[in-house]
């Protein structure tokens, strides 16, 4: 049996015991008020929360950010006017294969930063592409000095997967605590080995993404709306916060397997709302996400939905329902959002 005691301040809000027992790694954590009763095991994870009370929280399990769009997109409009024109001078990185193209664009020079859905992609000289996926954890730091990153450099901080050396004397450092994001080199616009790149849907913020468009690709699948947004498919960027969000704006049921063009329409319209108030708001920060320059985003305050599974509906105030759909924890009000 092995114990850790951690504490985090700067880039969690975390108080935990964790003990090693073979497979598996049980937690004892303090986040937010609750305490947490956590056990992971090579075949999945089990988390049950409760308050000072004694009282479980809604969902039985607590409410984390996954980035999604308006968080890649902050980071990427943070590193836009940076990265451009840089070279890299060095670079390292772990020793697993999602992280071991970051050494293969020593020398390399940044020329793009761009983005699509919750992939980041940095252009590169020679027509390559770093794509950056940050899964539920990941963090993309830049400062301007090595030394202004001095706690978080790889080798240091054990979450830190990779980093970047650039010739101004900046740094770039890939942090991903729980390994589910990863780094890949490809040539330019060939999104052939990464699937889910390679089949998304339109940007919801562009003209290809209509109201029409996004009825048809719906009705394409017999799944609940909620997962088929979280597919990429019909739209892209989209994942459990604002999946949430922007269903509860169009008051749909997210269990419904059919919508109709009307209640289209008026989904493709709150997921536009949605994602344009998120990005205004830096992203959403409940735990992990950080901006570039390892700041919190905002939008947590603007939640209207997600995470507030029995809460009252701020339509209606009905109780707030929270349930898994799918595997995926959703919240809605079944007053404003019936089938």
């Amino acid at each position: 049996m092995v114990l850790h005691v951690g504490k985090n301040t700067r880039f969690g809000q975390d108080l935990e015991v964790e003990i090693v027992v073979g497979r598996w790694v049980a937690k004892v954590v303090v986040r937010f008020g609750y305490v947490g009763l956590v056990g992971v095991h090579p075949l999945g994870l089990a988390a049950v929360w409760f308050n000072h009370t004694g009282a479980m929280s809604p969902s039985g399990t607590l409410v984390t950010d996954m980035p999604e769009l308006p968080e890649v997109e902050t980071i990427r409009r943070q590193l836009a006017p940076l990265l451009p024109g840089r070279s890299v001078t060095g670079a390292d990185s772990h020793g697993s294969e999602k992280f071991l193209p970051a050494r293969l664009i020593v020398g390399a020079r940044f020329a793009t930063v761009g983005r699509r859905g919750k992939y980041l992609i940095i252009g590169l000289d020679e027509d390559h592409e770093l794509v950056v996926h940050l899964g539920m954890t990941g963090q993309l730091l830049h400062a301007a000095t090595v030394d202004a990153l001095a706690p978080l450099r790889f080798g240091t901080d054990p979450h830190v997967r990779a980093e970047w050396l650039l010739d101004d004397g900046a740094i770039l450092v890939y942090r991903d605590v729980r390994r589910f994001g990863r780094l890949r080199v490809v040539e330019t616009g060939d999104y052939s080995s990464i699937a889910t790149l390679a089949t998304i849907g339109p940007e919801p913020l562009d003209q290809t993404f209509t109201a029409a468009g996004l009825h048809e690709a719906v009705s394409k699948s017999t799944r609940h709306i909620k997962t088929q947004l979280l597919s990429q498919r019909p739209v892209a960027g989209i994942g459990n916060i604002y999946a949430d969000e922007a269903l509860w704006a169009a008051s749909i049921d997210p269990a419904a397997r059919t919508i109709s063009r009307p209640a289209a329409a008026r989904l493709h319209h709150a997921i536009r709302s949605v994602i344009r108030s998120a990005i205004d708001n830096g992203g959403t920060t409940l735990r992990d996400y950080r901006t570039a320059d390892g700041s919190s985003g905002s939008n947590q305050f603007a939640l209207v939905c997600y995470g507030r599974g029995g809460e009252p509906c701020l339509r209606c105030e009905t109780p707030l329902r929270s349930k898994v759909i799918d595997a995926r924890t959703t919240t809605w009000c079944p007053a404003c959002q019936r089938r």
